[in-house]
């Protein structure tokens, strides 16, 4: 099971953030640090799922000493992020929202690291977390 190094970002006013060097592109976040980690995971995995899915080459681990000479990754604190080996299949799924919301999601989930899909997958799981 490969690791990949994770850069995790915490701006004063942001939630923690994690990208992936390997990946240009990827990113998520979360509220916590634990969180952060949780979903970084799950972004990995996604992602290389989505790669394997559309028969698409799924890069080696970079060596973290290559990743930390880049300067643009020195603001970031390096995490290993493992493949999960259970990782549950995405499915995809049409939804239907009021353009307004939509709009107000796609800000939210841009200007705080998350994915669309990443944002309603945290605040799925928060709010049924509540509720148990």
């Amino acid at each position: 099971m490969p690791n990949y190094i994770g850069l995790i970002h915490k701006d004063a006013a942001s939630h923690f953030g994690v990208s992936f060097p390997d990946f240009p592109g990827v990113v998520t976040a979360g509220i916590t640090l634990d969180d952060a980690r949780a979903m970084a995971e799950e972004a990995l995995a996604l992602h290389i799922e989505g790669l394997v899915e559309d028969e698409e080459a799924v890069p080696e681990p970079s060596a973290p000493e290559e990743i930390m000479s880049d300067p643009d990754n020195r603001t970031g604190v390096a995490i290993l992020v493992s493949m999960k080996s259970e990782q549950p299949k995405a499915v995809g799924v049409n939804v239907t929202l009021p353009g307004d919301v939509l709009e107000q999601i796609d800000k939210y989930a841009e200007a705080h690291g998350y994915t669309r899909s990443g944002l309603l997958t945290q605040a799925a799981k928060k709010l049924m977390a509540e509720a148990a």
